[in-house]
């Protein structure tokens, strides 16, 4: 599957771990960047992720930050992107399963890369259910157009 990822400053740390065990599962990696701690700003890295997503140049995304929140947002405000905060596996299974996310928030300052490796192999993981899910995503794509 080939992946776009990035971070801000926060985050540089997890997106480096999880480009390399990504990469190592076979994974395309796309390095959106940020290349170092240096404080850097979010919006436009993560709206470049969920950009490359939208666009069809990779199957999913994944953004990082201190909390994941703002990088959420930031991805969110392209129009196509479903991004999810998953902090926990429960947050990831369902993200895919109901609502179809095809970017991934992780807060690096709220879980060890150990969690983030496990929320990332169920994100993967867990395909779309559709039925139901599929007209409320289209309800969710029809606001966003409006």
């Amino acid at each position: 599957m080939k992946i776009a990822i990035g971070s801000d400053h926060a985050g540089y740390e997890l997106k480096e771990h999880l480009r390399a065990y990504l990469a190592e599962a076979g994974h395309e990696v796309v390095d959106m960047g940020t290349d170092s701690t240096e404080s850097v700003d979010y919006p436009p890295i993560c709206a470049g992720v969920a950009r490359e997503v939208v666009e069809g140049r990779a199957e999913r995304g994944i953004v990082l930050g201190g909390s994941g929140q703002g990088e959420q947002i930031s991805a969110n405000k392209v129009r196509g992107a479903r991004a999810a905060l998953c902090n926990d596996l429960y947050t990831a299974r369902y993200s895919r399963l109901h609502n179809d996310a095809n970017v991934l928030s992780i807060g690096a300052r709220v879980v060890g890369t150990g969690l983030a490796e496990a929320i990332v192999d169920t994100w993967f993981a867990t395909d779309f259910e559709g039925g139901r899910h599929q007209r409320r995503v289209e309800q969710i794509a029809e606001i966003e157009a409006s």
